[in-house]
């Protein structure tokens, strides 16, 4: 099958990239272009793990087939932080501990970075709704949880 040229931004910046129009965007986030940090796990769009934001949507990069992003802009964990500088929202998750073995954390990240960005000041059950999509085996979700919390709060507190 013959590769299709896609055009997009990924992480803020401008990028173009021949693609497999079977590929999907979990795989190519990690293989084509090196982006790791999104990590695939039941590949039926269940666990949450892979989830990725695009065009301000949180969305399962593993049901989502590259091709998909052509025009769109496109955000994965890595845009979260800078080199040595955790976001706020990474920070918060690391004093709660809303981490454990890590698995779940990029896609749990995402979800709650987008759900953030359109919920400014979420209820504890509102943070709840908001990442019931995403499976977690370690922390009991209360880190996490209080992650998000604290995340809004600072934010509105900034503001």
């Amino acid at each position: 099958m013959t590769e299709q040229s896609v055009t997009f931004t990924l992480n803020g910046e401008q990028r173009e990239a021949a693609v497999d129009p079977r590929t999907h965007l979990g795989d190519f986030l990690r293989h084509s272009l090196g982006l790791t940090g999104t990590h695939i796990g039941c590949e039926h769009g269940v666990c949450g793990a892979c989830t990725v934001i695009v065009d301000g949507a949180p969305v399962r990069s593993c049901l989502m087939l590259a091709v998909q992003i052509d025009g769109c802009t496109v955000e994965t964990v890595e845009s979260l932080g800078k080199p040595g500088e955790l976001s706020p929202l990474q920070q918060a998750f690391a004093v709660n501990h809303g981490l454990q073995c890590g698995f779940c954390t990029p896609g749990m990240l995402m979800t709650l970075e987008a759900f953030l960005r359109v919920t400014p000041t979420p209820t504890e059950h509102d943070v709840r709704i908001a990442i019931s999509g995403n499976i977690c085996r370690c922390t009991g979700y209360q880190g996490i949880v209080q992650a998000a919390l604290d995340t809004a709060s600072s934010r509105a507190n900034r503001s």
